[in-house]
């Protein structure tokens, strides 16, 4: 109870209402932005939009929406056909940077295991979801190689530092198809939303 507290406590700092109106009762958001606030200097932090999600053991996991990279998708999936995967893929952190993670669309919950983030909206990192995505070619996603990851209560703590914005997420900005200068507008929104909600 106590963990779920704390995210609880997060989403309410940022003002975000925990029921998803379009989204069925048992699919309440557990998603969310963390914007890095520009004195964040950690490298593999620095000037970053990570999407976000809670675990059921109160650690929070994430990957990183705003770094590209040059990277060959066909050495880290051996043996997939993986022709079909336009988009860049994409860094989303330092832990298992050989992994390669999945966000995605799907009407239904997957069958596979997946993380719940938004409504119709879900992470996985698994190979065998990686795979159906790439062989089905039909639902919206992207791919990362790496996640970002937090023990319970470290990010609270990252918080409370003041080391990030804390923004709600939707679809648009999980799959904007050009992410540059997606870091500098969500700071701008962030900082007009915490002027909006200091005392006048």
């Amino acid at each position: 109870m106590r963990l779920r507290l704390c995210w609880v406590l997060l989403w309410a700092i940022a003002g975000i209402a925990l029921a998803d109106e379009a989204a069925p009762q048992n699919e309440a958001p557990n998603g969310a932005l963390l914007v890095a606030r520009p004195g964040l200097l950690d490298p593999n932090f620095r000037q970053t939009v990570v999407l976000v999600t809670q675990r059921p053991d109160g650690s929070t996991v994430g990957v990183i929406l705003n770094r590209p990279t040059e990277l060959a998708l066909a050495p880290l999936l051996p043996g997939q056909s993986v022709e079909t995967y336009r988009d860049a893929l994409y860094f989303g952190g330092p832990v298992l940077r050989r992994n390669v993670v999945a966000v995605f669309e799907s009407e239904a919950p997957p069958t596979a295991s997946a993380f719940h983030v938004l409504h119709r909206v879900y992470m996985s990192m698994r190979d065998d979801v990686v795979a159906q995505l790439l062989n089905a070619g039909t639902a919206r996603y992207r791919l990362y190689v790496g996640f970002s990851g937090w023990a319970p209560g470290q990010l609270e703590s990252e918080v409370e530092r003041e080391g990030w914005y804390f923004l709600p997420a939707d679809p648009q900005v999980v799959f904007r198809a050009d992410t540059r200068g997606l870091w500098q507008e969500l700071v701008s929104r962030a900082v007009g939303r915490q002027a909006q909600a200091e005392p006048q």
